[in-house]
């Protein structure tokens, strides 16, 4: 005859608890079923997106298109510090001092990345590529819904740059100044309107959309401020006619 075991009101009423609910094993943490649980998404403890990755659609604020943008008192103050020079020379340029685009992760380069930054309703395919999304060209307020009419133009062109201080730079800051991501230096503009811009400086181009003068002269400024480069007379002088059409 087998043995009887008397087990306690108090241990009959845990057991039978934790059959209810279910126990934790190696397979989960902290009780519940493992695979609904790894449908919940990431837990809080997840590792942080790095700043300015594909996944990261944070926006500029202030009605800016632009990340990075100052104020424009703050950009009068760039203004006056920017070290004027006349403008050097072409010698030794080529875009391919420039690296670019410069792939960000998850199969998106850098293009691709600014067109899902500056547009809305876009959509991408498995290899990052936008193929249908809403944009507006800051430059001639026009409106594109196709991604191959849109540019991605460098506020301050490569060769500009080159003309003011970048000749003188490593390929890393180079790369850094033809992929960034945090100044106002990348923008999706209409094709037309880039390609009239070439590498021109304010005071031989200026946007025909008015109205976006002030955006303009403030990236423009800060991200000549952000790399040290200079500024020739004329072009000051059109920077500040620009900064002057901001409300404030």
């Amino acid at each position: 005859m087998g043995r009887h075991i008397r087990v306690s009101g108090a241990v009959l009423a845990a057991l039978l608890l934790a059959a209810a609910t279910g126990c934790s094993g190696p397979g989960s943490p902290g009780g519940g079923d493992p695979k609904a649980s790894a449908s919940e998404g990431p837990s809080s403890t997840a590792a942080p997106k790095a700043p300015n990755s594909p996944g990261d659609d944070a926006r500029p604020a202030g009605g800016d298109v632009l990340p990075g943008m100052v104020s424009a008192a703050v950009a009068r103050t760039q203004l006056a510090a920017l070290k004027v020079a006349p403008a050097g020379t072409m010698s030794g340029y080529s875009r391919d001092k420039f690296t670019h685009w410069a792939q960000q992760g998850n199969k998106c380069d850098t293009r691709e990345v600014v067109l899902k930054r500056d547009g809305t309703d876009v959509t991408q395919d498995a290899e990052c590529k936008a193929v249908s999304g809403n944009w507006k060209s800051l430059y001639d307020g026009v409106a594109v819904t196709e991604a191959g009419k849109m540019d991605i133009d460098h506020m301050v062109p490569l060769a500009e740059g080159w003309r003011s201080g970048a000749a003188g730079w490593d390929s890393a800051r180079r790369k850094a100044f033809a992929n960034d991501l945090t100044h106002p230096q990348l923008l999706a503009v209409t094709a037309a309107s880039n390609r009239s811009k070439g590498d021109q400086s304010p005071d031989l181009w200026q946007p025909p959309d008015r109205a976006s003068w002030c955006q303009y002269g403030r990236a423009w400024t800060t991200v000549k401020s952000a790399y040290g480069l200079t500024v020739t007379e004329p072009e000051k002088k059109m920077l500040t006619t620009m900064l002057d059409t901001c409300a404030s």
